[in-house]
């Protein structure tokens, strides 16, 4: 099955600022993509080339395998395009808000009214769903920003920056969202400087930067690209030198050390790990109190393959 974006050496210059330079990425059917990078990595520049609302300099994308260009239609209506910048009209209530951008779609009762009723409860308005806009919270207005990309039920929907200012209740409904769509078949496209979403949303992460995608990869593939290892911290009431000899040994284990009530693993794969070391140290007459494990999460990666922190 062919990818439902395929976007391939996108460049953008804005006068002696390259913003892009030579990015490629591809999403599938049910897969959710995320672009991670601090502000003014490029994530924004990238997405409104690949929804054909910005010129490319170079590059070419493909949607369902329709070129997309500024000019193109059919791959636009299979785009579901939420911006950073809320669109949605302060005067008219959320049901009149997915209405009113429904017939720009062209769609048509009573398909439509149907379509809004099922936005609603995807986004978590329905109670509120004939109240105006003005009177919702910021991440209310998100919610309903979502929605209003949503309602053609597109191939494709492009979520630029999303939890951007809203409060923790709103965050966490708008991240349930995606898990739910993404889970329902749909290609999802979402940009963050927000690790913690990156890691809990996405299938695959592009890490971009200044312009680049330094990396590509699901979250172990890019922890293991970098040589960064899970480390498991095993609680004891002592310890056996034959089984931290045999630990040692292990495929996988690059160190074993030794503390007070502890033993700590250094390994590759935490997951594929544990039972066996458990086994070794119960064999060998050692009492397990606790088992903690501490993977590497993106950030390690961020900071490896850029020199900075995320919010640098």
């Amino acid at each position: 099955m062919r990818p439902v974006l395929e976007a391939t050496g996108l460049w953008k210059r804005f006068g002696d600022l390259e913003a892009v330079r030579g990015v490629s990425f591809h999403i599938d059917s049910g897969e959710t993509y995320g672009l991670l990078g601090p502000n003014g990595a490029g994530k924004t520049t990238s997405i409104s080339m690949v929804s054909g609302l910005l010129r490319r300099d170079a590059g070419t994308v493909l949607v369902d395998g329709e070129p997309m260009t500024t000019t193109s239609l059919a791959p636009k209506a299979d785009v579901g395009l939420v911006p950073q910048d809320l669109a949605v009209y302060p005067d008219l209530t959320g049901r009149e808000n997915l209405r009113f951008f429904g017939r720009l779609y062209g769609m048509r009762r009573p398909d439509l009214e149907d379509r809004i009723e099922s936005v609603l409860e995807v986004i978590g308005l329905t109670e509120r769903a004939d109240d105006r806009a003005r009177e919702f919270s910021g991440g209310m207005k998100r919610r309903l920003n979502i929605g209003i990309g949503l309602l053609h039920q597109p191939k494709l929907l492009i979520l630029d920056e999303p939890t951007v200012g809203v409060d923790p209740q709103s965050r966490n409904a708008i991240l349930e969202s995606v898990e739910q769509l993404s889970g329902e078949g749909m290609a999802v496209l979402y940009t963050t400087h927000y690790m913690e979403e990156a890691e809990r949303l996405c299938d695959r992460v592009g890490i971009i930067d200044q312009g680049e995608i330094k990396a590509e990869g699901t979250r172990r593939e890019l922890v293991q690209m970098v040589g960064q290892l899970d480390r498991i911290r095993i609680g004891t009431s002592g310890h056996n030198d034959d089984s931290v000899s045999h630990m040692r040994r292990m495929v996988g284990v690059s160190d074993v050390s030794v503390g007070d009530g502890a033993i700590e693993v250094l390994v590759a794969d935490a997951g594929r790990i544990l039972a066996e070391a458990l086994a070794v140290l119960t064999g060998g007459g050692v009492t397990v109190s606790s088992v903690a494990i501490e993977e590497p999460d993106l950030e390690a990666v961020f900071l490896h393959l850029t020199g900075k922190a995320l919010r640098d």
